[in-house]
């Protein structure tokens, strides 16, 4: 059974809102429908749905490190003697709003956004190869 790649990332992106727990979504390995279960959707989960065989949990971005740990990837590679800043950055609150600002300065904020994208995508590919998910691209 395949699956929209398209789909699998708006998952992704449900699950990543909210505090850590708050949004999940479970994907059927049978039919490849995606089940979203959060306070603010009232959609019916299927009685079966901690069977592992049949449904996986999709992960968020925090469990694919595409928050602060990736930021401070691309920091390494782009900022060089700003890294120890932007690392300190992401001690204190407001670290993207600090960070973005940053790269702004530097005219990096859309080599972020690409590198972002591109490392979304590569490691979500990567999470459904891992759970042998067919996905359809």
């Amino acid at each position: 059974m395949k699956v929209k790649f398209d789909d699998i990332e708006l998952a992704l992106e449900f699950v990543s809102s909210g505090l850590v727990g708050e949004h999940n979504a479970y994907l059927c390995r049978q039919t490849g429908q995606i089940f979203y279960k959060s306070d603010l959707c009232d959609e019916e989960l299927p009685d079966d749905i901690w069977d592992a065989l049949k449904y996986v949990p999709l992960p968020s971005k925090q469990e694919l490190y595409l928050g602060r740990s990736l930021a401070l990837e691309f920091a390494a590679q782009s900022l060089g003697d700003d890294y120890e800043k932007v690392f300190w950055m992401f001690k204190s609150k407001g670290a993207f709003g600090k960070y973005k600002s940053l790269l702004e300065n530097r005219d990096l904020l859309n080599e972020w956004y690409e590198y972002e994208n591109e490392q979304q995508r590569s490691r979500l590919v990567k999470w459904c190869q891992e759970n042998e998910i067919e996905i359809e691209i």
